[in-house]
Formats: structure tokens, sequence, C-alpha cells
């Protein structure tokens, strides 16, 4: 006898395709959170013959591009990292805040600590210049003991030998948007004007990297820069999809770039801005380390 009042569904199977699919997704979602937080330190060594012998050996740790991120508590595990780097000095190249949330708490919080790893120094970005609390933010860092390099050059000394440490302004600051082409000009007109004539080893602190030409053409023998965020998502062989002044995949997104006798080192950065993700693209600590060859 039937049951005519019962139903039967028909289970339907899922497909192995979906179950990877769904996997995969899963996976790819791990990893990118993961990666957003897993901060690292990438050591990259610049060798030279101009480098002075004293300076042989000298580390440089460089952070960019915080944009108010926090790393732990009081950013503990970002400082961490930087102590156990034992960096002769600091440099932070620009973007330290977000101007479309600034926390210059977090930033003050940070350099408070930062200077008592080693000496700090620091130059601005495109968020610094458009932001209304950059004046209280550059009080602040100068009250910690951070050196605000503005279109200044200080010298670095060890054991009698000495090495020129040139800071710029982000060119925001100045120019908004570069219509006209101005930006190279007027980043070359100041690098010039800080070259003490002694033809010494130079290192510059900058936030841009697109200016690459410029800084060649100025003789500059070692760059920091930042800005491009390691090009936000990187892809296999290709590198950095997309950065800021640069467009599409970008020329200079990460790492090292050699042209003559200028090496520029672009730090992937710490933070996230408009696009609030990175993709296989950890955020970084740059330590660059001299060879006096």
């Amino acid at each position: 006898m039937k049951n005519a009042g019962i139903s039967r569904k028909k289970i339907v199977p899922i497909k192995r395709n979906t179950i990877l699919s769904i996997m995969l997704f899963a996976i790819l979602a791990v990893w990118t959170v993961w990666g957003n937080k897993a901060l690292m330190v990438n050591v990259i060594v610049v060798s030279s013959n101009r480098i002075p012998a004293a300076f042989s050996g000298f580390r440089i740790a460089q952070v960019s591009d915080l944009h108010n991120a926090e790393f732990g508590d009081g950013n503990e595990e970002l400082l961490k990292l930087l102590s156990e780097s034992k960096p002769d000095i600091i440099v932070i190249t620009g973007d330290l805040i977000d101007s479309s949330h600034t926390d210059a708490g977090i930033a003050l919080g940070f350099a408070q600590e930062s200077v008592r790893i080693a000496p700090t120094y620091f130059v601005t970005g495109n968020h610094e210049a458009a932001s209304s609390q950059y004046d209280t933010l550059k009080a602040g860092l100068e009250d910690a003991g951070v050196i605000v390099l503005e279109d200044e050059a200080v010298f670095l000394e060890r054991n009698g030998e000495n090495i020129a440490l040139l800071g710029v302004d982000d060119p925001d600051f100045t120019v908004k948007g570069d219509m006209f082409g101005e930006v190279p000009a007027m980043v070359g007109t100041k690098l010039r004007n800080l070259d003490n004539g002694e033809g010494g080893y130079t290192i510059l602190l900058s936030h841009r990297p697109e200016l690459f030409e410029t800084y060649v053409n100025c003789g500059i023998n070692l760059v920091f820069a930042g800005h491009a965020h390691g090009g936000q998502f990187r892809l296999p062989f290709i590198g950095g999809v997309i950065a800021p002044n640069q467009g599409l995949f970008p020329k200079y997104d990460a790492g090292l770039y050699t042209d003559g006798g200028t090496n520029m080192v672009v730090s992937r950065g710490i933070g996230n801005s408009i696009i609030p993700l990175r993709f296989n693209n950890r955020p970084e600590i740059v330590l660059v380390e001299l060879n006096a060859r």
C-alpha cells in the first residue's frame, strides 16, 4: 500500500568541482588574512666601493606606510622585530598616519618606542601632506626625539668617517596632483641644493619611488622609498598589480633597483589605506646592511 501523503525529496550530490572551489576559496581567505598580519623582516645587502670602510656592516631598518596600523598592543610585534634586527638607525619613509582616519596617538606611541631602539629619522609622505594634523604629528615626533628631515641633510659619523643622510618632503606639500609634470624638476632642484659638494656617499629618504630617474640624475647613492605598497596584490612571476602614481603593473613596487651608481630600496610597507587588503604581499620591515667593497 502506498503512502500517498509522504513525498520524498531527491538528494542532489554536491559536485566534486564545487567542493574543490569552496576549499580553494577558504584557503585563499585564510592566506589573505594571515598575509595582512604576518609581519616580516626583509634583509637586503647593498655593496659599493663608495661606502666608507667604517660603515661596512652598518644596519638601517626601514619602516614605511604604517597608515595607523597596529601589530599587537602598542605595536609590540613591530617593535620587537625592530629591536631584534639590531639596527644602527631606523628610517621612516612617510605615511606614518592615514589622512582618512588619522590617529596621531598610534604614530607617536610607535615613535616614542622606536627611538629607544636606535636613532630614528622621518620624512613625510602624501598622507602627512593631506592631513590637518601634520603639525601636531611633527611636534610630537620631535618631542619624542625623532629627527624630522624636511628638505634637509645631516651627517652620520662613525669612527671618523661620514655619510650624508638627506630627506625630502613629499611633493604633495608643494604640488597637488602634478598636472604639469613639474615634480621631477622640483625634487631635482631640492636634491642639488642639498648637495654639499664633497662627493661622499649619500643616502636619501624619500616617499616616492616613481622619481627614481631623478635620484639617479642627481647622483644619489642609496634611496629608501615606500608609497607603492608592494603593488597591493602580488602575482607570481609578475609582481605588483597597482600602485599610487604608477598605475597598473608598477615599475618600482618592491625590493632593490639599481641604475649605475644609484641603488633604490622600495619597501612594501606595513599598513593599508584606500585598498584595505593585500594579497600575497606581506607587510615588512626592510633591513639594509651596508657593505664596503
